[in-house]
């Protein structure tokens, strides 16, 4: 990976013009250990000097706690619940809190008193994290119900101004080729008559000019952008070109009025690597990740009336940095990986059993993974993972290059620890010191002085429920999620997850 100028040296000036813009960065999945693994390769990779800060380091003012009503180990739906609703929830709610009520977000609220609003991720854009914000379901999996709720199809009508990211799927009718939906709705043509310009591709991206007329819908993939690792830049842009270019946009359809925006980016696939325990993709996008913030700091510089917060829903695999016996970890088995787990796996599954041993021999290891020394036992647990199923396949091409990296994992899901809490711009110092995930929420909420109640009532009578989902709260609170067919939805649309095992 080329050397690149992550940091930014610039300090927050406290003086000028009230705030009017405020953005909101969640990197999903991204605890401390991940942001030390990817500076740590940096500073070694780079020869950069010890002392070395990323653009993410450099504005570090806090922690985050991250529990859920559920369970000490939050998902990703009651995660972002909690920062737009400033309410806890349970795992598996998107803006509802525990008694399955909605919830009013900041999003819905800044967009009623005056403010235009963004999504953006690199998940499907109907995935937890930017559903939170604009949708209100009771399971996470009724992506269809998101689908609508987010262009409008609900009851407060169109609310978010501008969606960029992945999911075409789930805005596609059943009755069209790789459609995520159950039924036969539209919702891409349903975007279209309530005013969205829509597009799919890259050069629609880049033709976009920051003068665009709002709302503005761009889904680039069926379903979750790649990996930064596996991403063709041809075919999608990087999230920082479409934070950069959804910024851009909202400035300049607010510059003339008093009232600005609201924008949620999510640095999305740090989690689902992490999920995977694939240590390079992981790596990369956090570095993606990094050049978001530095973008965004650079926006902040130009424009000091905006501030951003950026913090983690949770972490997500259990990074450990230095495995034994060594008191050490070895950045350059990272530098030589060519492609993500996700997609080495298919590769390796789609041939015959007895050809696969040495086609992990002689390709995946020395050239997808770059390591010269092959081993017997390496190309065994690579071939024994594929036979187990795709999550075991990437966990076990993964911990071969974690082992000689001296990296370690302790899940393929969530813990509960703390994440760390960013922040630039004016205002964002009330932030410092161990917050309760509530707080953030909190704090975006008053930061624009936002009314949260008035829109929760206007919520009342939403349709949280999607038709032809059966689901149920147990006991414990969790979520157990099927369609009427029986078929778990994320088997469908989320290869890294072992079927109805946890959430992410």
């Amino acid at each position: 990976m080329p050397a690149s100028d992550y940091s930014s040296n610039k300090a927050c000036n406290d003086k000028g013009p009230a705030n009017k813009n405020l953005i909101m960065i969640v990197s999903d999945g991204f605890g401390i250990a991940s942001e030390a693994m990817a500076r740590g390769y940096v500073q070694q990779i780079d020869r950069r000097p010890y002392e070395w800060l990323s653009s993410l380091d450099e504005i570090l003012v806090g922690t985050s706690r991250t529990k859920s009503t559920s369970s000490l180990v939050t998902d990703s739906a009651a995660g972002a619940t909690v920062f737009a609703c400033g309410k806890k929830s349970y795992n598996g709610a998107i803006g509802v809190t525990d008694d399955e009520k909605p919830c009013g977000t900041v999003l819905e609220a800044a967009k009623l008193q005056g403010y235009k609003t963004g999504l953006v991720s690199t998940a499907r854009i109907t995935h937890a994290t930017p559903a939170s914000f604009a949708a209100h379901v009771v399971d996470r999996d009724m992506e269809g119900l998101i689908a609508q709720h987010e262009i409008g199809d609900n009851v407060l009508g169109n609310k978010v101004d501008l969606l960029l990211g992945g999911g075409l799927c789930f805005f596609q009718p059943n009755t069209t080729k790789g459609s995520c939906r159950t039924d036969t709705l539209d919702a891409w043509k349903l975007a279209q008559t309530k005013g969205y310009s829509t597009f799919s591709d890259r050069a629609s991206f880049d033709a976009l000019k920051t003068s665009a007329k709002l709302p503005l819908l761009g889904l680039f993939t069926s379903g979750h952008m790649s990996y930064e690792i596996d991403r063709d830049a041809a075919k999608e842009p990087s999230l920082a070109e479409m934070a950069t270019k959804a910024l851009n946009i909202l400035h300049k359809n607010t510059e003339n009025s008093k009232k600005g925006f609201f924008i949620m980016i999510e640095a999305a696939r740090i989690d689902m690597a992490g999920h995977d325990n694939d240590p390079a993709a992981h790596l990369r996008d956090i570095v993606q990740y990094w050049e978001t913030i530095t973008a965004v700091r650079k926006f902040i510089d130009a424009h000091p009336d905006t501030s951003m917060v950026a913090t983690s829903d949770h972490e997500t695999g259990g990074l450990t940095v230095g495995i034994n016996p060594d008191y050490s970890w070895f950045p350059k088995f990272l530098q030589p990986v060519k492609k993500s787990t996700e997609v080495i796996c298919p590769e390796i599954t789609k041939l015959p059993a007895d050809k696969r041993s040495e086609f992990v021999r002689t390709t995946v290891i020395p050239q997808y993974l770059g390591l010269a020394n092959v081993t017997d036992s390496d190309v065994k647990s690579i071939v024994d993972g594929v036979a187990s199923g795709s999550t075991d396949c990437k966990h076990s091409v993964g911990h071969v290059v974690s082992k000689y990296a001296r990296l370690g994992w302790t899940t393929g899901g969530h813990t509960g620890v703390d994440v760390g809490l960013y922040a630039y711009g004016k205002g964002t110092e009330k932030l410092r010191g161990s917050n309760e995930n509530t707080q953030v929420g909190e704090f975006l909420r008053d930061f624009l002085r936002l009314e949260l109640d008035s829109v929760t009532k206007r919520l009342a009578n939403e349709t949280t429920v999607q038709p032809g989902f059966s689901w149920s709260r147990e006991e414990t609170t969790l979520l157990t999620r099927r369609s009427l067919s029986g078929n778990s939805y994320h088997e469908q649309v989320d290869s890294y997850h072992p079927a109805r095992a946890h959430y992410h």
